[in-house]
């Protein structure tokens, strides 16, 4: 049997970018798709990359027609908490109606499997500890409203259109390519990891904990940190999985392990060999103390399970890339 083929969209943004190498690693061919608005096109180093928006139907029509998926993997996507709520509407424009724009034309090419890149932004507030996929979804800003829009169109299509699809609900994507082909880079940066290490490997740039008044074992902020091979692995076997099956099927990624901002800063600061106290400012709004994730269905459906995605490998390998890329020393 021939390979299958991928289609990824956002396949040149961080968590998309180590799709693909997984999915080539596990010999599927792979297309990647992406405007470069805010991906890199350097790290598309496994198949062809398609320059290109997921909102313009036209090309979205040519590529199906001319590389024929057999499943689509939906990375594409802006994905800051705090522009969600300044800039709402780019990201109901982006994330929703280019899902749209992306789902009408897969049903018009007869490509029917699709992998969403979803987020545990879409729970809100949690209710209960740790979160399963059962947990009531209410987000509390537009980024998280965007993408449970989006989980909402893929369970209509699968009962309406037979469009099947697997959403992967990350809790924090984190850590890098162990092998340091591909890595971070956002502008901004608003992720703690990469930025703890600018705080501890750059004078000038302060690494700055929100809050050390939470009900947590240190007053910090408890979040469940996934490493982004083990985020990659799992939409393998996602993809895998949803071949023989039908239907909408959310998934939490996560470890069911929590650690503070305290405690990744002081991890950072170990490997770096820095001693460098953070600054402490106020807890910023919507903030929950603690996100930790239930990740048992994806264990017993999926047969997935994180490898690599202890503190100490997440800040090892984040921190090899940023001092490769030069990140923290070009301002």
């Amino acid at each position: 049997m021939s390979a299958r083929t991928i289609l990824v969209t956002g396949g040149a943004g961080y968590v998309g970018s180590h799709c693909c190498k997984a999915f080539a690693r596990a010999g599927w061919n792979v297309v990647t798709l992406d405007n470069l608005s805010r991906g890199h096109a350097d790290a598309v180093k496994w198949g062809p990359l398609v320059e290109g928006d997921i909102l313009d139907a036209e090309m979205l029509d040519a590529v199906f027609a001319r590389y024929k998926p057999d499943v689509v993997g939906h990375f594409a996507a802006f994905a800051y908490v705090g522009e969600s709520v300044q800039q709402p509407e780019i990201y109901y424009h982006n994330n929703s109606i280019g899902s749209f724009t992306l789902l009408d034309r897969m049903r018009a090419a007869g490509v029917s499997k699709l992998i969403f890149s979803s987020t545990c932004a879409t729970y809100g507030v949690p209710q209960q500890l740790p979160i399963d996929e059962d947990h009531r979804q209410w987000p509390v800003n537009p980024y998280g409203w965007s993408k449970l829009m989006v989980e909402r169109m893929l369970s209509d299509y699968a009962a309406a259109h037979g469009l099947d699809s697997v959403a992967l609900r990350y809790f924090n994507a984190a850590g890098c390519d162990r092998e340091g082909e591909i890595g971070e880079c956002h502008d901004p940066e608003t992720h703690a990891i990469p930025l703890a290490i600018a705080g501890a490997l750059s004078q000038d740039r302060p690494f700055t904990v929100f809050g050390t008044d939470f009900d947590t074992r240190d007053g910090s902020a408890v979040r469940d940190y996934i490493h982004v091979e083990d985020l990659a692995s799992a939409h393998v076997l996602a993809a895998e999985w949803i071949l023989d099956r039908r239907g909408f099927n959310p998934f939490n990624l996560g470890t069911g392990q929590g650690t503070t901002v305290l405690e990744i800063a002081r991890a950072v600061g170990k490997i770096c060999g820095v001693k460098r106290p953070p600054q402490i400012g106020p807890r910023r709004t919507g903030d929950p103390p603690v996100l930790i994730a239930d990740a048992a269905k994806a264990h017993s459906e999926l047969g997935w399970a994180p490898q690599v995605s202890d503190i100490e490998t997440i800040v090892r390998t984040a921190v090899a890339w940023h001092q490769k890329s030069n990140l923290v020393h070009s301002g």
